[in-house]
């Protein structure tokens, strides 16, 4: 694993972003259910290990060469990174909705123009990939070039690794679940039956529990 994916899993594991509940597993919007919960949400709140994050996603855009005119984030989860990745890198930051309003403008898209230029999706996790390409199918509608989507946590799910090289996006994680386990093991905030029980979960999540 990269000194990337362990910084941030490290970061995750120290502001207890990462919860273990077999027990009562957590329902994602896809319909699966998961036995492991993270909450990127939490970033906001601890700025040192934010930035661990923020350095991460310059680091990856440098490293596999990512050129970008504007950030943009979905509502909610994704703004604050993609904001805060912005001012960092003195960008323009815009955000897409998730259903238009009904009062205003009434525009998916909001914070400035995109057409003709190319964006980079900033998101905080990924598991089947289906809110991040909406939001990729929201920018290609006002004119966007979208190539990448760069994302804090990837579940690796097999079915989201498809859907995004249908869309022709190339999915960018700092981290993966995987790897978010060694760091939890090390650290004992797991045991290893729990590392198990995720790691089965990861082969077949959509039968998970059944």
């Amino acid at each position: 694993m990269s000194d990337i994916a362990r910084n941030v899993a490290r970061a995750l594991v120290e502001i207890r972003a990462v919860g273990f509940v077999p027990n009562n597993p957590i329902t994602f919007k896809s319909g699966i259910q998961s036995p492991i919960y993270i909450d990127n949400r939490k970033f906001p709140f601890y700025p040192s290990q934010w930035k661990v994050v923020l350095d991460g996603f310059v680091s990856k855009i440098e490293e596999k060469n990512i050129r970008c005119e504007v950030l943009a984030g979905i509502e909610t989860a994704g703004i604050p990174h993609s904001a805060a990745l912005g001012s960092k890198m003195m960008m323009p930051s815009i955000f897409v909705r998730k259903a238009v309003k009904d009062h205003g403008t009434k525009k998916m898209v909001e914070g400035g123009e995109v057409d003709g230029k190319k964006v980079l999706l900033i998101e905080d996790l990924v598991t089947t990939g289906g809110s991040s390409l909406h939001g990729v199918v929201e920018l290609r509608k006002a004119g966007a070039i979208v190539e990448n989507c760069l994302v804090i946590v990837s579940y690796d799910l097999a079915e989201a690794k498809v859907a995004f090289e249908e869309n022709n996006v190339e999915l960018v994680q700092l981290t993966d679940v995987k790897t978010i386990l060694e760091v939890a093991q090390d650290q004992k905030i797991i045991t290893e039956n729990d590392k198990k029980i995720v790691t089965n979960w990861l082969a077949n999540p959509r039968e998970w529990g059944k």
